[in-house]
């Protein structure tokens, strides 16, 4: 059975969602890849559906009732992942702003010894493709206060393109994690890293999307704004388990 899974959450995402489903099948290496469609009224889980048949035993779909949030719809891939006992475990957007054919270097790179490996914007100056200068700012300052308020030394703190090792997932303690949104992609790094996980960034280029609506908006900033400082916080009553990579 193949070792890598990707997780693909998705709401509304019917231009997008078979579109990247062949390029990922369309790699050198074979990943599996689990949708998680929170109730898209547009018909992305029915697209999914229609075209399983072409690939038994590779695309699977876990149907969830409305809009429940990033991190929760990961989570539920985490826990999918663990129990089919995949090694390599990727988080993806459905969008393209992710390069498919990175999935190969953030895999590789695990293979070769890190824990958790992260597709970073920032990691060789800014690399980020049709995004306005103020969201592209606003992005790289989030990641400079995660960093001086928690401590972690992450360049691309919120980045949502990353592969796990199994381990990793099956250390963290899911119930918990509080967060849903940008607040979500921080929380996991941070509790890696707490947990003595080796941690690496993999330059990437990110290319906004070009189809269907951005699912961004103030109150996932606000989230992010806030959490860290209640994540760090919460740290200094928290005992993390240290494993040994």
């Amino acid at each position: 059975m193949p070792d890598s899974l990707v997780i693909i959450p998705t709401y509304n995402e019917k231009e997008n969602i078979e579109k990247i489903i062949r390029k990922v099948f369309s790699l050198t290496h074979t990943f599996h890849i689990l949708i998680v469609d929170d109730g898209s009224p547009d018909g992305t889980a029915q697209i999914v559906k229609s075209i399983q048949a072409e690939f038994p035993g590779m695309l699977f779909i876990e149907e969830r009732s409305g809009k429940q949030g990033l991190g929760t719809a990961y989570i539920h891939g985490f826990r999918w992942a663990i129990k089919n006992e995949y090694q390599y475990i990727f988080e993806m957007d459905a969008d393209f702003s992710h390069n498919p054919d990175d999935l190969i270097k953030l895999r590789q790179a695990c293979v070769e010894g890190a824990d958790l490996t992260i597709g970073s914007r920032y990691i060789k100056g800014v690399n980020v493709v049709n995004w306005p200068m103020g969201r592209v700012l606003m992005s790289y300052f989030a990641s400079v206060y995660v960093r001086i308020v928690t401590g972690i030394d992450i360049q691309d703190a919120t980045a949502g393109f990353k592969c796990y090792k199994r381990k990793v997932l099956e250390t963290i303690l899911f119930d918990k994690i509080k967060f849903v949104g940008y607040a979500f992609q921080i929380e996991m790094k941070f509790t890696a890293i707490k947990h003595g996980f080796e941690v690496i960034e993999i330059p990437i280029i990110f290319t906004d999307r070009t189809e269907g609506t951005s699912k961004m908006s103030t109150s996932i900033f606000r989230e992010a704004f806030l959490g860290v400082i209640q994540l760090k916080i919460g740290s200094w009553f928290r005992k993390y388990e240290q494993v040994n990579s």
